[in-house]
């Protein structure tokens, strides 16, 4: 997986810097969770394209950039929206600690955070491009190889690209 399609440059080490842990934990740990946060925002771009940019769009990942304290909480209004409760925010983030190594209650503080840089990058991708968030995620998917990771155009990809990618990356959410 190419962290550099999916994170703002500056990404990892704005995460390792928030979290007080080494460059290399920070993306050992994104690369454990993304799959998991792309297969979530894919099953539903439209609604997931609106609560993006209600909470901020680009200014997302521009808020773990820069000097300011990053509001947390965006972020995990987010992942509400992608993955519907906090079960399944927990469910991701044990599931992604067995695969790396790292502890859970690490990854899960890891995860608002990782959304926001996500989601505030791929926003500012797709700024004036046709098909918004949908458009740019069935890029980035079908560049990973899938079968069906180019599946639509625009709106949705299609129920169940969660299952698809996690099982091209090797990783169930």
């Amino acid at each position: 997986m190419n962290l550099n399609e999916l994170l703002p440059a500056g990404g990892i080490d704005a995460l390792a810097a928030q979290l007080g842990i080494p460059r290399e934990q920070a993306q050992r740990g994104a690369e454990a969770l993304l799959p998991s946060v792309l297969g979530g925002m894919s099953d539903n771009t439209t609604q997931i394209d609106a609560h993006v940019n209600t909470l901020g769009g680009a200014d997302l990942a521009s808020n773990v950039l820069g000097a300011e304290p990053t509001q947390v909480d965006r972020g995990n209004q987010l992942l509400g929206g992608i993955f519907g409760s906090k079960d399944v925010s927990r469910e991701v983030a044990d599931h992604a600690a067995q695969g790396s190594g790292l502890d859970s209650a690490l990854l899960k503080q890891m995860l608002p955070i990782l959304v926001m840089l996500v989601a505030g990058h791929l926003t500012e991708r797709t700024s004036g491009q046709q098909g918004g968030l949908g458009g740019i995620l069935g890029s980035v998917l079908g560049s990973l190889g899938g079968p069906d990771a180019t599946g639509a155009a625009g709106g949705g990809l299609g129920g169940g690209l969660g299952g698809i990618l996690g099982s091209i990356l090797g990783t169930r959410r």
